[in-house]
Formats: structure tokens, C-alpha cells, sequence
């Protein structure tokens, strides 16, 4: 049944059909709607589920992990400071092993503050254990959601899992979404049993407790990691599942007009879409270019990615975050995962856009070609990462110092 609804309503209704349990929250824009929909409907005895608002999200994460340890499938939602407050908590929960689902609606991290978005608050959480999968539009919200709850709580994964998703741009924007049947989705998606690391009140056990060796702990991280790297695998078996079910398939990656491509800009999350109507309009110009969409960064799919890109003249990285004082958080990544190919593109330029939720325009995709088709010349490439910044832009900024009092201004 197809119903046009907003990203955060996907979110809800993914939550609703997984028939989770528990419902830890804490309100911040723009994730607010996702739990003021579960709240409602529980309210409404539309689902059967405990809902508790806490006092902050690091106590919304403590006890989202709790809950997941005695048996309840268990959903969280978070957003930008309020990500970060719970930071302490994410690298717990991972180490815990408990599999819950934490829907992260992006948001850029202040100060200054803005509600628009960008992945610095995502991306932050790339090392804490959670895997993370990244969605374009509101359908994929919604399958991703489904599929993160047989991800996580496979014994060969048991992880904790974001899905993330835009603010503004997919949480408050509504699109057609193809709602799966209640009896698909439980066919797809068991009840859940935890197999390990059970709490019992009859039988205590003690999770996250001091250990004496650092053998010991170096064992814990190496099993955290592997099995972090087996949802490679298990993503793949699963995506199968659910497109046999659901007709839907989703890979690590998505590439678009990639086959024939010189010219490949790497993109994440739903500033991707305008990434493809920018591919559009210039293969309609005759230019040779595709794009490649990041769907899940951690675990990272380094080798799929070298795969696709294998040949390829030029690659830009358009990292819509910046680790300041380095650059764009996924470059250094994808350049990695092409080190040791022996087919790797000539040239791989940084492009950092769209912080703060600012729009990447069609000039700046003709900008990013551009740069690409002439960095083969050593003098024409760039060192640094290239800022997606136009004089428009640098003109409506000028407009704002002087209406703040600031009057003339200049830069570079």
C-alpha cells in the first residue's frame, strides 16, 4: 500500500511493523515527529509497546541497551547535541553487544546553530561499534529500518545499528512510500531472541565490568571488530531475503549511470538525489559521468567500492562534513579502499559541500567536472580540499554581517 509520508513518518512505521517493544526517547528537533508518532500510537493501542521519555539521551541509551539485554526489541531516535550527549553510552551499548536500532535524523552540530543538516553528528559515531546505514529517500528509510533489525540481531552480528537519514530534507519531506503488509514484515523479521548476554533477575550477571588484562580487552575489541565486518556479508544475505519478500533490493552501494563513466562523483544520504539530476543534465551534455552512493560506512565496504571504481579516470568525493583541520571524514577512506588497486582512477579530488544543509548547485557539479577532467596536470591539482562555496553564497553572507550590524566586509 503506497502512502506519501515524511521520513521521520517512515521511521514510525517501520518501528510499527517491527513489532518493537520498548521505546526509550528523548525529544530534539528534527527527530521529534518520529517518537510523537510512536507515542500516539501506543497511546492509541495501535502498538504494543512501552514508551518512556527519559531525562536526557545518554539515560535514553542506557536503557535502550538494557532493555535489548532482557529480551525487548528496542528502538531509539536521536539528532546532532543530542547524539553527541550520548556518546559515552554508544560505545557501552556496541560493547554490550546489544542489538538495538537508533534512527539518527542529521542535523549540523553547533556552534553556530542551524537546523539544517550535515553528517558531522553521524559520522563522529563511525568508531563507537553502531553500524551505520545511510538513506537517500523516505522508502529507503523505511526498508532500512526493517532490514537494520535482521542485521543486528543475527548472531553472526549482534550490533547495534543507525539508520540515518537527513533532517528537513527527508524527515519533514513527504514521498510515495510503498508500506509492506504486517504479515511480510514478520515473516521476514522473527520475534526476537537474544541467544547471549541474557540478563535475568534470577540469574545476575555483571555486563561492561573492569577487566584486569589488556589481553582481555584487545580479545573484546577484535571480536567487536569481526563481527562488525561480518555484516558485510550478512547484509548481502539478508538484501536478498528482503528483495525476494518485498521486490526491493539494496546493495552497500548505489551506482548510478556508473558502467561507461570516466568521471564518478562519490556521494552519501539524500543530497545524493540532486547528485543524479546533476548527472542528468550533464550526460545530456555529452559528458561521461556517474555517481557513486555510500549506502552503508560502517562497517566500510571497502572492497565493492575499489570494485566500482576500478578504471575510472577521476573520482571527486563530495564529503558533506568536515573534520576541521583535516578535511572531509570519507575521502581519506575512499582513498584507502583504492590504495592497493592496481586499477585505481588517476586522480581523487576532496569536495566539501552542503554543511549546514546548504544546497550543491548545478554549477558546483559542473565546478567538481571540471576540476576533475583537468587534475591530471600536477599544477591543477587541488592539495587541499575543495570548498563548495560560490560568490552567491559568499554574497547572501555579506548581506547578513551588514544586517547584523557588521557592516562592510571582505574575504577571500
Amino acid at each position: 500500500m503506497k502512502q506519501l509520508i515524511t521520513g521521520n513518518a517512515a521511521v514510525a512505521t517501520a518501528v510499527k511493523l517491527c513489532n518493537v517493544e520498548y521505546i526509550p526517547a528523548y525529544p530534539i528537533t528534527p527527530q521529534t515527529e518520529i517518537i510523537e508518532l510512536l507515542s500516539r500510537w501506543i497511546n492509541e493501542e495501535k502498538m504494543d509497546a512501552k514508551f518512556v521519555t527519559y531525562d536526557s539521551e545518554h539515560s535514553m541509551i542506557s536503557a535502550a541497551g538494557a532493555a535489548s539485554l532482557v529480551g525487548a526489541r528496542t528502538f531509539t531516535a536521536s539528532s546532532s547535541q543530542g547524539l553527541l550527549y550520548a556518546f559515552e553510552m554508544l560505545y557501552n551499548v556496541s560493547g554490550w553487544r546489544a542489538p538495538i536500532v537508533l534512527a539518527n535524523v542529521s542535523r549540523a552540530v553547533a556552534s553556530p546553530i542551524t537546523l539544517e543538516p550535515d553528517h558531522n553528528d553521524v559520522l563522529a559515531a563511525r568508531d563507537s561499534g553502531f553500524l551505520q546505514i545511510h538513506a537517500e529517500t523516505c522508502q529507503e528509510v523505511l526498508d532500512s529500518v526493517i532490514m537494520a533489525y535482521k542485521i543486528s540481531e543475527d548472531n553472526r552480528v549482534r550490533l547495534p545499528v543507525i539508520v540515518n537519514l537527513d533532517g528537513f530534507y527527508l524527515s519533514y519531506t513527504r514521498e510515495p512510500v510503498d508500506i509492506p503488509a504486517q504479515e511480510l514484515v514478520s515473516q521476514f523479521l522473527p520475534e526476537y531472541k537474544p541467544v547471549f548476554g541474557y540478563l535475568d533477575g534470577q540469574n545476575p550477571i555483571s555486563m561492561g565490568v573492569t577487566v584486569l588484562s589488556s589481553n582481555a580487552y584487545s580479545y573484546f575489541k577484535y571480536q567487536l571488530h569481526l563481527a562488525s565486518l561480518n555484516a558485510l556479508n550478512v547484509h548481502e544475505e539478508i538484501s536478498q531475503q528482503f528483495e525476494k519478500l518485498f521486490g526491493r533490493k539494496y546493495g552497500l552501494v548505489d551506482e548510478y549511470m556508473l558502467d561507461d563513466a570516466d568521471y564518478v562523483i562519490v556521494m552519501t544520504n539524500s543530497f545524493a538525489t540532486m547528485g543524479k539530476a546533476a548527472i542528468n543534465r550533464l550526460r545530456g551534455e555529452g559528458k561521461k559521468v556517474g555517481l557513486l552512493r555510500i549506502r552503508m560506512i560502517r562497517p566500510f565496504p571497502k572492497k565493492i567500492i575499489a570494485e566500482k571504481l576500478a578504471g575510472k579516470k577521476a573520482v571527486g568525493v563530495i564529503d558533506q562534513n568536515i573534520s576541521v583541520g583535516s578535511g572531509g571524514i570519507l575521502y581519506p577512506e575512499i582513498t584507502s579502499a583504492l590504495y592497493h588497486s592496481n586499477e585505481r582512477p588517476k586522480s581523487i579530488i576532496s569536495f566539501i559541500g552542503g554543511l549546514g544543509g546548504k544546497k550543491i548547485s548545478i554549477s558546483e557539479f559542473r565546478h567538481i567536472l571540471s576540476t576533475l577532467e583537468t587534475s591530471f596536470h600536477v599544477d591543477k591539482f587541488p592539495v587541499q580540499s575543495v570548498m563548495l562555496f560560490t560568490e552567491d553564497d559568499w554574497g547572501s553572507v555579506k548581506e547578513m554581517l551588514k544586517i547584523a550590524g557588521k557592516g562592510e566586509v571582505s574575504g577571500n
